[in-house]
């Protein structure tokens, strides 16, 4: 009777992973990634945990002016995600929707840091929806370690010599550091006293 029990056990985890592999489609992560933060890497881990590929897209936007070139920020992407199964780093323009359609994914992963953050996502991925039906988005809050964090945050803090270690991958603190050189302020501004 036991080994009854045992063999029906087998079973239903059979079925389960079955079931996982069938309700675990391709999701793609987009953005700038100008550069990849720590922050990101947390949002592309964690969507691992619930879809068996992750496509890292980085958007091809001629109008923004970017401090990585394309092909850097695609090079970051790829060391900063080695080591991570089931993450893939593409690139892409135009629509995001047509993306998803070449690359047979239905679903969207976005990370919000804050309410400001979803007021613009929200209208993102309903504008998606209206697009096409089939198109969803899962939203991931950003752990609370990373919740200040952002690209353009740690380019100014980089730019001013600021300590990024731990913020970013070390391939990007090390392409930051020759971007902008061991920069140092020129003045340490002094506290004033308000009295």
């Amino acid at each position: 009777m036991g080994s009854d029990k045992s063999h029906k056990d087998e079973g239903t985890a059979e079925t389960a992973a079955a079931v996982r592999r069938r309700s675990s489609p391709i999701a793609v992560y987009p953005g700038s990634f100008d550069p990849v933060t720590n922050g990101h890497l947390d949002i592309v881990k964690r969507a691992l945990t619930m879809f068996d590929t992750v496509i890292v897209a980085v958007l091809k936007n001629p109008d923004k002016k970017a401090l990585f070139p394309l092909s850097e920020r695609l090079e970051l992407l790829r060391k900063s995600v080695a080591d991570l199964e089931g993450a893939v780093v593409d690139s892409f323009s135009g629509l995001l929707v047509d993306y998803l359609h070449h690359r047979g994914a239905a679903i969207i992963v976005k990370g919000l840091r804050a309410v400001s953050d979803f007021e613009y996502e929200f209208q993102m991925a309903l504008m998606n929806r209206k697009i096409d039906s089939r198109i969803e988005t899962v939203f991931l809050m950003t752990s609370y370690r990373y919740a200040f964090l952002s690209s353009s945050l740690i380019k100014e803090v980089a730019a001013l010599g600021g300590d990024i270690s731990g913020l970013v991958p070390t391939c990007v603190e090390a392409r930051l550091g020759e971007k902008f050189g061991a920069r140092v302020p020129d003045r340490i501004p002094q506290r004033i006293d308000m009295e």
